[in-house]
Formats: C-alpha cells, structure tokens, sequence
C-alpha cells in the first residue's frame, strides 16, 4: 500500500527517525539541503530590476529533484519539514516554489524529534513564515553580491582561486588584528613575594599569604635586585600577627542552559572539539538514533539557537528529576532565563536533552564515545540550569610584620548546588581554603617564595573563542559560525596549531588589502548592523529591497574606486628562470608564495620557495 502523504526533510537520518514515527502513511524523502540556488556561473541577480533573483535546481542536485518530481506526482499532501530556522524555511519555500502548484503544501515545524512533539507538530500544521524566507534570501543575496564582485578582484590583483565573504572577511579580520597586537607586544617583567606561614598553635597548619603593602602602600616589584632587598628585610622580620579578618558569603549561579554559541565554546575548552565536529555530533543527536527497545529518537532538542528559554514541561520534568535524586535543598528557588538577545527567536528554545531518563549512561553502548561526551554536556549542563546555587565563604586574611602587610585568601564551600553534577571552569573554586585564624593571632614564617612574572599578550583565537567575539559583536547567526571557520581555514587565510587560529601570510595579505579599499565590508560595526538590518526583514519592520539597495549603493562604489587603484603587486627577485633566462617572480597562489618565470605565458616554469631544508620523510630528496 503507498502511502498518501509525502513529507520532505533534510536529511536520511532526520528520514529515518521521522519515518518510523509516523508510519506507513508517510512517505518521508530527504532533500540533503538545498536545491534551488542562484548559478553559479552569473551573477544571478538583475541589480537593475530590483534586484531580482534569478534561481535554479542545483545542476549537481538535478537527479535529487527529478527523484523528488516522482514522489510527489502521486501524493496529494506535501508536508515540508525542513529545519525551524530561516536557512531551513528558505530551503522548503524554495523546493515548493519549483514543484507542482496541484498540491497542498504544509510547512511543519518542531525543534526536537520524538513520537509526542512529531505527531504534534503534523497536527498543527501550518504554512511558510514568508519574512522569515525573505530575510534569508536577503542574506543569500548580500553574500552573493560580495563573493561575486570581490572575489574574481582578488584573483586578478592577487591570486586565482581566492575569495571573500561578507562575514568570513570580517572574521578574518579580528583574528589577523590580534596576531598583530601579540607580535607587537612588548612583555613587561614584574614579580610578588609569597610567605608560608603557620599556625602557632595546636595541628600548625600552614598555608600562603602575599605581599600586599609596605607602609601602606600597594606593591610594585619590578627587578631581580627590589626582590634581593625585600626578600633579605622580610627573612629577617620576627612577628607575623593577623590584624584583621574578613568574610563574605557568596553564591555562584547555575550556567544557563546552551546555545549554540555556548555549547560550542564549551565542547572545545572541556572536550576539545572543533566547533564543526561539535555541530556535526550535535545533529546526530538532534536527528534521532537506534536506543534499543525505544528505537529511532532524538536526544536532544534543536542544535541551532541563541535562546535560553526552556518550555514550561521540560523545567517541571527537571524539578522533579532533581527533588527525586538531590532533595528540595538543590532545586533552584525561581528559574533563571536570560534576557534575550534582541535577534534571538522567541520560539526557540536552548538545547536540551529530549528525556531526563534517557541519562547518558543509560544510553551509552547505543553511542560513539564523542556522542557520549558531548551528550553528557548537554545532559548535565540542563539540569544544572535548574538547579539551586553553589554557596561559599570568601575570605581575607590580613597579616601585619612590622611595615610589612601580606595578604592571605581563600574560598571555603558551604553548600555545593549545582556544582555536585556540573562544574564550569572557575577561578573562584580553584583557591585553597585557609585554616581557622584568629585576630591578633601570632603566626611563624616558614619560607620566603619570589616569584617571577611577565605581562601576557592577548591569547589567540580557539575556535570557542572566535565564536564567542562573534556573538559578542553581533556578527553571524548560529548556523554560520562553524562555515565561517571552516571556510577561512579551507582557503587557507587561517590554520589550526594545537587548537589555536593563526592567520598565514596570504590572510594578512587579504585583509589588508580589503580593509584598505572596503573599510565598511571589514568594518565589524557596519556587519553587526546588517545583521540587526536582516533581523527587521523577518520581524516585518524592512524590506528586502530597502536593506539591498541601502547596501550595494556604498558597496558598488567603493569596488569601483578599488578597481581603478589596486595595483597588481610584482617582486622581481634575483633568480633567474633556468629555462629562459629571464628574471623569477614571486607570485601568490591558494597555497601561499611560489616563484614564477616573468615571461609567462610564453615560459610556464614556475617552482616552489624552499627553506634549504631537506624534507624529513624518509626516501625523500626535496626541501
């Protein structure tokens, strides 16, 4: 028996757990993305006739649609249930726009996939959110206009093959301008004296104070020679008595459930995932997998969001789970949510896993170790979410020797809270606490530490890092930031080392150049307000036109003025061609510098700049 009712998904797996879902009824046909686009080979946007967009089905995706044409040829009922986002409502909209008009067509959408929410979702069916598709085909249209025009102006001025992009550029940007805030640096040395101390009485527990004054004055010890002196005054010194003792009790909150961007930054600092590997995990989990006798499912809600917000069900399953297994005293008074962005989508909510009873080591033989891991984040990062505070005592000792004041700190935890079943990375519970101390309690001096410190630069970019600046300047949405890297990375404007970003000597060049001649496209404020322009398409207070317009006047100015201006840099070098005789270039190509012979195209020979290294592989005899 066919079934009646087509529905349309990205991806087999997404097929999969949905088909087994909804039965033989449904025939579910997964897409793989999109299918409709601009050409590749034009333009495909009539500037002059209001920027009109000229679309068709992907000539690599060709047999995709045909297998699709056949599936809905006798199917009544279209239902498209691509990805609740604007790239997965643009992704529906268009594949309806290019199918048979004969049809009905329901867009559906839930943001996790399991029996209860699918069946739920196909009852409420509804139909395309078009400002939502409006601003993503402004988006698609702002990055073609860039890509096309800017582009083919680097191959020409400095290597084929290269690119920009609206978004990746400025990425690009922020990363070449903190290589040169570290190369530029100049470390400043500076030092602190540490004392071990003890306790006079009873067990004589020691611990460690800094020196904080002299004569009432903060200390600044810059040189080896400072340090000789004090360290010869302080050896010396024959009481050492607390004069004052201070404490603070303190809470620290429960960490907001994830986003995308935090879920992202997350994996990297404690598992050490790439954001695209972590994106790439997270869909698995969101898509559905085998859980035994509970088959196909998804385990965690939607994985691209910038939302905090949880539904009302999913807190009160929490609460529960936790009364159950901690007691009253670790469930959060009121539950934190965070102010909103202003372009997050109030409909979506954080990530999450779908049931608190599938724990992760419920589940863990249906799952690859990554999985686990990053399932057990997103798992225990939730119900922290919903958990009560981690309480503890600040304390500062205060110890007087003479001129001499040292100061001694240290946390004690009253109540652990959410901390029992989550631990984020914090300064505060790394310090040691301090033995009990008394006012006018006298203490001996045990040793005398100097310490040797240097100023820092800035630190590279990780993957998480970039990610957070992104967010943080408003730059990109939560689907784009894994592209972003992998794009600068793929063209080799950046490379990876032990985690960190570095930019290579073709990204500087790049950069450069376009900050010289578009200083708005590279202007990161000029990009987040494209983004808020992007944002007020889909809330219905612009239009696609207004933002387009807006941006290609300034934009096409300013490619003219660098067409005519940009010179073709040429280093002539003192190499000779050993073919024709004719001086050796240094050309650029997707790979970095190479020599070239300067009478091409008549002399082709070109060659590699070596190191006068020999290879290390073995059985080779390259540089």
């Amino acid at each position: 028996m066919k079934a009646k009712s087509l529905v349309i998904v990205e991806s087999p797996t997404k097929a999969k757990t949905i088909s087994s879902i909804l039965g033989k009824d449904f025939s579910v046909f997964p897409c793989m993305g999109h299918l409709i686009d601009l050409p590749e080979d034009r333009l495909g946007i009539s500037i002059k006739d209001e920027f009109k967009p000229y679309y068709i089905v992907i000539p690599q995706r060709k047999d995709t649609f045909k297998n699709l044409k056949k599936e809905v040829e006798d199917k009544k009922q279209i239902y498209i249930a691509t990805d609740p986002d604007r790239e997965g409502e643009a992704i529906g909209w268009h594949i309806k726009s290019h199918l048979s008009s004969d049809k009905e067509y329901y867009r559906v959408t839930f943001h996790e996939i399991t029996p209860s929410v699918i069946k739920e979702a196909f009852k409420n069916k509804g139909d395309f959110n078009l400002q939502m598709v409006e601003a993503q085909i402004a988006r698609r249209l702002l990055d073609r206009i860039v890509g096309y025009f800017l582009s083919p102006l680097l191959w020409r001025k400095v290597a084929r093959g290269l690119s920009a992009g609206r978004v990746q550029s400025v990425a690009l940007r922020l990363i070449v301008e903190r290589e040169r805030k570290i190369q530029g640096f100049k470390p400043e040395e500076y030092w602190q004296i540490e004392v071990e101390l003890a306790k006079r009485e009873g067990k004589k527990e020691k611990f460690f104070a800094l020196l904080d004054k002299i004569g009432g004055e903060k200390v600044k010890i810059k040189d080896k020679k400072q340090v000789d002196d004090l360290l010869e005054e302080i050896k010396k010194l024959e009481e050492f008595k607390v004069f004052n003792i201070e404490e603070l009790d303190k809470d620290k909150k429960p960490p907001l459930p994830f986003t995308t961007s935090s879920l992202q930054q997350e994996a990297f600092r404690n598992l050490k995932f790439s954001v695209s590997k972590t994106m790439l995990l997270a869909q698995q989990l969101y898509e559905g997998l085998e859980i035994g006798i509970k088959g196909r499912i998804g385990l965690i809600t939607y994985m691209r969001t910038d939302s905090t917000r949880i539904a009302e069900e999913a807190k009160k399953q929490a609460q529960d789970y936790i009364l159950r297994y901690w007691g009253q005293r670790y469930l959060a008074k009121e539950s934190k949510e965070d102010k909103l962005p202003k372009h997050a989508q109030a409909a979506h909510e954080a990530i999450r896993p779908t049931s608190l009873e599938m724990t992760p080591e419920s589940i863990k033989e249906f799952l690859t170790p990554d999985q686990y891991k990053l399932y057990e984040l997103i798992y225990k990062r939730f119900l922290a979410s919903q958990m009560a505070p981690m309480e503890y005592r600040v304390t500062k000792v205060y110890i007087q020797a003479d001129k001499y004041q040292f100061l001694a700190s240290g946390i004690n935890i009253i109540f652990d809270g959410f901390t029992c079943l989550y631990t984020p990375e914090d300064e505060e519970k790394t310090k040691k606490s301090l033995p009990h101390l008394e006012k006018e309690e006298l203490l001996d001096l045990i040793k005398v530490i100097p310490k040797q410190y240097f100023t820092s630069p800035p630190p590279r970019f990780s993957e998480g890092s970039l990610v957070k600046a992104l967010e943080q300047e408003g730059i990109g949405r939560p689907s784009t930031y894994a592209p972003i890297i992998q794009t600068l990375i793929g063209r080799d404007y950046v490379r990876r080392n032990k985690g960190y970003l570095y930019p290579t000597e073709l990204g500087f060049k790049v950069c450069d150049l376009l900050v010289e001649y578009f200083p708005k496209i590279m202007d990161v404020k000029f990009t987040a307000q494209m983004e808020e322009k992007l944002d007020e398409i889909e809330e219905g207070k612009s239009t696609r036109l207004d933002v387009l317009k807006d941006f290609y006047t300034s934009f096409r100015s300013d490619f003219d003025f660098a067409q005519k201006n940009i010179k073709k840099e040429v280093i002539v070098t003192e190499q000779l061609c050993e073919k024709c005789g004719k001086p050796m270039l240094i050309k650029w190509g997707k790979k970095g510098k190479f020599l070239s012979c300067s009478g091409y195209p008549t002399c082709k020979n070109s060659k590699p700049i070596t190191t006068g290294i020999k290879c290390p592989q073995e059985g080779c005899s390259g540089e």
